[in-house]
């Protein structure tokens, strides 16, 4: 529809306890308040952890994408909510976490207001465990500053030093919505 405003692709992680689970809760809890619709989820992948501390656990990852009417400042204080009702604790550096929530793309929008708010992802197109769910979920967005698709992107990533595994199952599914 002309107008219409582009999915908030989300990246969601996590690597502690119940990770799937977390990953659930999550999306539910974003989709359940105001100004958020969930429209598309992709599979869950187990992805190698970058850096951080040495024996920490692979995380399981996936991406959505939400039809959002929130603006900018919006979206993330809701991301950093959801984060904190389910457990995430600021730490360590890379270091393992019950939930993250990171705000990847929204169609051709470009925000720049560091340290927290930078959109896209300033890491995104270094991150096959973003990238690989992104491509399902929003398989036509292209990076606004660099011109590629998530696909594009992930193909040029180097093969060695980014272990992903996709697990097939669905991070939730998406229930037909009535009335």
């Amino acid at each position: 529809m002309p107008g219409e405003t582009p999915a908030a692709l989300i990246g969601l992680g996590a690597n502690l306890e119940n990770p799937a689970g977390m990953i659930a809760a999550a999306l539910e809890r974003l989709a359940a308040g105001p100004g958020l619709k969930l429209l598309a989820v992709s599979c869950l992948y187990l992805s190698e952890p970058q850096g951080g501390p040495e024996g920490q656990d692979w995380y399981h990852n996936a991406a959505a994408a939400f039809a959002s009417a929130l603006a900018p400042r919006e979206l993330l204080a809701r991301l950093l909510a959801v984060e904190a009702d389910l457990g995430r604790r600021r730490g360590e550096k890379n270091g393992p976490r019950a939930i993250d929530l990171d705000w990847l793309a929204q169609g051709d929008l470009v925000v720049d207001e560091p340290p927290e708010l930078i959109v896209p992802h300033p890491r995104l197109a270094e991150r096959r465990f973003a990238l690989a769910p992104l491509a399902e979920v929003a398989p036509g967005w292209r990076h606004p500053r660099l011109g590629l698709s998530a696909r594009e992107l992930l193909a040029a990533l180097p093969a060695a030093g980014q272990g992903l595994k996709k697990l097939g199952l669905p991070a939730v599914r998406l229930e037909p919505r009535t009335g």
